[in-house]
């Protein structure tokens, strides 16, 4: 039976600290080899953090990487070119994405987001702009949810 290692990394940046040495070290795997590979499959998320499980065979030591995808929030950030979010996310407005990225953001996460159609997705990814001080295409997204919601009963 499969040992499972969750952890959460920076894309492309996973060390062999104590973490990871702590971890895999007792189930007897290169711990070397296993950064590489989460290194070489999170290179693409680079500057963002990403849930990783390490799942290791104890009998072979033989490991597999299953590598999630970053939250909302750092896609957002990235695309935003911001750090953080904002600290008064209803008063203070720290960037603008738009809603072509809203939509890229929506179909990538897929169905770890809990809506049923693209639009109910991208509404969620809108809500997630809410709270990090970020407006969509210059507009509040409180109001852009409003708009959106009210097409929606409309048709």
């Amino acid at each position: 039976m499969a040992v499972e290692v969750s952890v959460l990394v920076e894309g492309g940046k996973a060390a062999a600290g104590a973490t990871l040495g702590s971890a895999l070290g007792p189930l007897g795997v290169n711990v070397g080899q296993v950064v590489a590979k989460i290194n070489e499959e999170t290179k693409q998320f680079s500057g963002m953090r990403v849930p990783v499980v390490i799942r290791v065979d104890p009998n072979t030591r033989a490991f597999t990487l299953v590598v999630g995808r970053p939250p909302v929030a750092a896609l957002l950030l990235k695309e935003a070119k911001k750090e953080k979010g904002s600290g008064k996310p209803k008063t203070e407005v720290i960037g603008d994405v738009s809603i072509a990225a809203v939509r890229r953001i929506a179909e990538a996460k897929g169905e770890d987001l809990e809506g049923r159609t693209d639009e109910e997705r991208a509404n969620q990814v809108i809500g997630t702009c809410v709270s990090l001080g970020l407006t969509v295409d210059g507009e509040d997204p409180r109001a852009l949810l409003k708009t959106r919601l009210a097409a929606r009963g409309a048709r």
